[in-house]
């Protein structure tokens, strides 16, 4: 019995010893950095060795005492796919080409799906099995380093597979593979509303002393207090189609309701609306779009739910499922909540009835009754992910020592309230995150904010106008870094632009610096007036006349600094800006605005010129 016993423990052991276990980012699927070395690494028992076979090579190396080991690939070039064995683990389908880390607020991971009616050829056409995408599910670690990252796999890119993609990181990767045919990785380390200090690790984040002692800096929205929905407490709920509506008013869709008499109202609103349909038209594929809407959503056809959304900012595409709808009057009905600012439905949306080719309108009125009234709460939850290093602990730090290469950076709407730290901030992530992969000259390519919010008549202070500002001086104090104009792609109502097609071809442009729009470089005082020069590497100054014949949106001022609308023409490829009300210009901005629409200064890329505030020095 005894011996017996001794050979189970001998044969467990043989058997532990025999197994290794592999970091999320390394399995089926993964792009490997070609032409430079790469390092891959995992863990198993102390003293292992451990023999690596791929392409014909083999790499030896052993774990270490804690039972960590770490190999060197030689530089490979692209190809593939092939196969490789880590001990008795086999990877499959693995390729060597370019891996790009992209990472920042929810815009760089905003998908595929949100966009695919604007982009439903791109979608049908996306069969791409050399570029993968790995996206890293939000995790977040406020003290300490992560070792790993929750499960995750590298995918293959197909109409299917592409609708869970960040939309920037497909048209950016597609760009690229169109142009040199070499596989693409995309590694996508994003978190919606996330500040920068959150991606900075804590010994980069120790120059920053008031980031680096507040962890609470963002905080979640306050808790509300609810009192029961009577739309849901009622013996008949207000959706089903047997409630018989009583005090309700009429309501403007699209719409807030703050605007249309229910001010300072937090809680639950019901929507209701009848329809006429045709025996014809219920027969046809049906859709709702409703736009967006502040908050959350629940929708109802004839008492049926078809969907919801908890948060605003997703557009609500409903479909209606066949014997929903019938011939003769249709009952739609919305639930809407909301616990704080403007609830109702954003204008400037799509709000309307898909049936086949058809489209009805949605707009117009509807009627509307208050179910619930919700209280503040003073009780605030502080939201970990967001305090200052919880992402880069969780989210980037388990990717290292991975070759890279490059970065894709689009974020900076969670720091406009602080934008004059934004350029330090910006320079310490790209010096940081350099020297975490190290690779000192890695390639760091970033979004410059495009517009939102909406439009000013009168020269202004803008938080997010300071934010781009530092992001433009930023560009020329980090070395091997691009930042990409956006300033044309925004949308007045919504954070998230849905025009990503055009954002990810620049970013493609940018890593082989193709010209691009106008950008500042020089500007000289002539008695009261302001002579700009731009670089030329994009050609010829021209103005964008879809708008206006005249260029806009620029603005000077005296030592004061109160700017006041200048007169600008371009004379001899430099752009001239006066006003009568300023003998001794000091100051000139342009497109100085949360959301400058009608800024028209261009070249003959035809791109948008960035923001700028820049001050004439005597």
């Amino acid at each position: 019995m005894y011996r017996f016993i001794i050979f189970i423990f001998f044969f467990i052991a043989l058997n532990a010893s025999g197994q290794i276990k592999l970091p999320a980012l390394v399995g089926d699927n993964m792009v490997l950095q070609r032409d430079k070395p790469t390092t891959i690494w995992g863990w198993a028992s102390p003293g292992e060795k451990i023999r690596i076979e791929t392409r014909n090579k083999v790499i030896k190396t052993q774990s270490d005492q804690t039972g960590k080991w770490t190999a060197q690939l030689p530089a490979f070039s692209a190809g593939g796919p092939f196969d490789m064995l880590i001990n008795e683990v086999l990877i499959h389908h693995v390729l060597w080409g370019d891996v790009w880390l992209c990472a920042g607020q929810s815009n760089m991971v905003l998908p595929m799906e949100r966009v695919k009616e604007l982009y439903a050829e791109e979608i049908k056409k996306a069969q791409y099995p050399q570029i993968r995408n790995f996206f890293i599910p939000t995790v977040s670690s406020k003290i300490q380093e992560k070792t790993d990252l929750p499960k995750s796999v590298w995918q293959e890119t197909n109409p299917q597979s592409v609708l869970s993609m960040g939309a920037v990181t497909y048209f950016f990767a597609q760009k690229q593979f169109e142009k040199n045919h070499i596989p693409i990785g995309i590694i996508n380390a994003s978190v919606g509303g996330s500040p920068i200090e959150s991606w900075l690790s804590l010994d980069q984040l120790k120059q920053f002393p008031a980031y680096a002692q507040d962890t609470t800096r963002i905080q979640a929205a306050a808790v509300t207090k609810s009192l029961p929905d009577k739309g849901l407490t009622e013996s008949i709920k207000w959706f089903d189609t047997n409630y018989q509506p009583q005090g309700w008013k009429n309501y403007f869709i699209p719409g807030f309701w703050e605007d249309q008499g229910l001010g300072n109202l937090n809680g639950v609103v019901w929507f209701r609306k009848e329809i006429e349909l045709t025996a014809e038209q219920v027969n046809q594929p049906a859709k709702i779009f409703m736009g967006r809407i502040v908050d959350a959503d629940e929708m109802y056809v004839n008492g049926t739910r078809i969907g919801n959304i908890t948060y605003q900012y997703p557009p609500r595409r409903y479909e209606v499922k066949p014997g929903i709808f019938h011939p003769g009057k249709n009952i739609l009905v919305i639930r809407v909540s909301n616990q704080a600012g403007k609830g109702g439905f954003v204008p400037d949306k799509r709000y309307e009835l898909q049936l086949g080719n058809e489209s009805l309108s949605l707009m117009g009125p509807w009627q509307y009754k208050v179910g619930s009234v919700w209280n503040p709460n003073p009780v605030v939850s502080t939201a970990q992910m967001y305090s200052p290093t919880a992402l880069y602990n969780g989210m980037i730090a388990p990717l290292v020592p991975y070759s890279l290469r490059g970065i894709l950076w689009y974020q900076g709407e969670s720091n406009t309230s602080k934008a004059q730290d934004y350029k330090d901030l910006l320079k310490a992530l790209a010096a940081n995150w350099r020297a975490k992969f190290q690779q000192p000259e890695l390639p760091f390519i970033y979004a410059q904010l495009p517009g939102f919010g909406d439009r000013q008549f009168l020269p202004v202070e803008s938080n997010w106008a300071q934010l781009r500002e530092a992001q433009r001086k930023a560009e020329a104090e980090i070395p091997k870094s691009k930042m990409v104009v956006a300033l044309d792609l925004g949308e007045w109502n919504d954070i998230h632009p849905l025009r990503k097609k055009p954002l990810g071809e620049r970013f493609a442009d940018a890593v082989t610096q193709e010209p691009a729009g106008p950008q500042i470089a020089k500007a000289t005082r002539k008695e009261n007036t302001i002579e700009l020069e731009f670089n030329p590497k994009g050609g010829l100054l021209k103005i964008d006349k879809s708008a206006e014949n005249e260029l806009q949106y620029f603005a000077i001022a005296g030592k004061d600094r109160k700017f006041v609308w200048a007169k600008a023409s371009i004379e001899n490829n430099k752009v001239i800006v006066s006003s009568d009300e300023i003998s001794e210009p000091y100051f000139v901005r342009y497109a100085w605005a949360d959301n400058p629409e009608g800024a028209n200064l261009t070249n003959e890329t035809s791109l948008p010129a960035g923001p700028f505030e820049i001050e004439i020095k005597p």
